[in-house]
This record gives structure tokens, sequence and C-alpha cells, in this order.
């Protein structure tokens, strides 16, 4: 929800959603191209100032959602210095720490150039991106109805919860984990009746096919284009002489 929401709030929402996919294909390749940290923590930095200042997304909003990521990336780096001692348990291994810093940092110079198109790109822009390179449609069916599920659940955990509110449902931390419990329980069976029902209506109208969106439009596709090629070029020729020079 948070990204929808940063991804139709931001200033390039109407930009071109091929212009913001070059410009993080571009981020990412270059991320796999550099070798040094310090190119690779500027490429990150790079893509970061992109996403704040010229999409000008929430800075909380942006670290709210890099919080996951950014917990499994310093979670895998820790199990990648921790190695397995000769007598059992675990030794620390200072020497790993140059290989470890560029894994580190080439991850997160990726994170930074996707968490930059996902949260510019509403989702219909981004699925009709992927239908234009070709992606197969089932995946691109399973991502709408997915997508369309999601706020089914939320509304679905939002009225049960006002519900259980209303009848002094969460008085207590033990109160509250029972009727969370329930109604997760409840959410499962709903979630599952309402997916009926909209393969029921899709049956009826005689679906067969793929599910399509109205086509946005974007008259300075072009330029937004030529723009995001510029930018791509700097962040591949940059990470072309890191990989030169190295």
């Amino acid at each position: 929800m948070r990204i929808d929401a940063a991804a139709y709030a931001c200033r390039w929402q109407g930009v071109a959603p091929s212009a913001k996919g070059l410009f993080a294909l571009a981020g990412i390749v270059a991320a796999w191209i550099s070798r040094s940290p310090g190119v690779l923590a500027l490429l990150a930095l790079m893509s970061a100032l992109a996403t704040l200042a010229g999409a000008r997304v929430p800075l909380r909003t942006y670290f709210a959602v890099a919080l996951a990521p950014l917990g499994f990336l310093s979670l895998s780096c820790l199990t990648m210095v921790l190695t397995p001692a000769t007598g059992g348990g675990w030794q620390w291994t200072p020497s790993l720490l140059p290989k470890v810093s560029v894994i580190a940092l080439r991850s997160l110079a990726v994170m930074t150039a996707v968490l930059g198109l996902m949260l510019t790109t509403p989702m219909p822009d981004l699925l009709l991106l992927l239908r234009r390179l070709r992606a197969p449609e089932l995946l691109l069916d399973m991502m709408a109805l997915s997508y369309r599920m999601l706020f089914v659940l939320r509304q679905a955990w939002d009225e049960g919860s006002t519900a259980q509110a209303a009848r002094l449902g969460h008085r207590g931390w033990r109160q509250s984990w029972r009727s969370m419990g329930l109604l997760a329980g409840q959410m499962a069976v709903q979630v599952w009746q309402r997916a009926s029902a909209l393969q029921a209506a899709a049956d009826a109208r005689a679906w067969q096919g793929s599910l399509r969106f109205l086509p946005a439009s974007f008259p300075n596709a072009r330029r937004e284009v030529a723009l995001a090629l510029l930018a791509g070029a700097m962040l591949l020729a940059l990470a072309l002489g890191d990989w030169l020079w190295a």
C-alpha cells in the first residue's frame, strides 16, 4: 500500500514507464560492472538521490520500504563474515570484509535502482511496460489479480478490526492476540469467497485471454526516454571507467 501510494503521489508519476525502466536497468547493469566500493557507493547514492530529490518521494516512505531488504542484506553479510570455528561455534573472519563490503555495496546499488522504479511507477504502468517487453500473459494476469486482492485483503482486515474494537475485542494484550487469530481465520474464508466470486463473474462473462487496462498516454515519452538514456549512459560510463581502471 505504501509503495502504491508513493508511486501515485510522486513527481514522476506521469513520466513514461519506459524511461524509468531504462534508468533502473542502467543502474543495475552499472552496479554489476563496477568493482570498487567507492564507485558502488556512488551509484547507490545517485539512484537514491534521483528517487528522493528527482521524483520527490518522501524520505520516511523511502526508508520504510527499504527497511525489509536492508535488514535481509545486513543479515546476509553478517552470515558471510561469521564462519564456523574448528572447535565448534562461530568465529569472526576479518579477512572476508573487503569481499563482503563489495557484495553489500553492489546489492545496495541494485536495490536502490529497483526501488527507484517501484516507488515511481504505478502498477498499471508497470504492467503496460512488461506487456510491451513481451512478458508472459499468465505472469501479468497473476500480478494484476494479486494487486487487486491486496486491496480486498486490506478492506476485509479493516472492517473486521473495526468490528472487534467496537465489541472491546482488543482490551488487553491477551484478548488482542486472540482477536487477531480469530480475524486471521475469518479473513482466509472471506478472501477465498471473494476470489471465488471474482472467478464466477469472469466465467459468467465468458472471459478468455488476458486482463486488459486502458493504456495511459505519455505525450513527452520520447524526450523522457532520451533523458533517461543520457542519465543511464552516465552511470554506465562511470562503471566502465571503474572496470577498466580496476
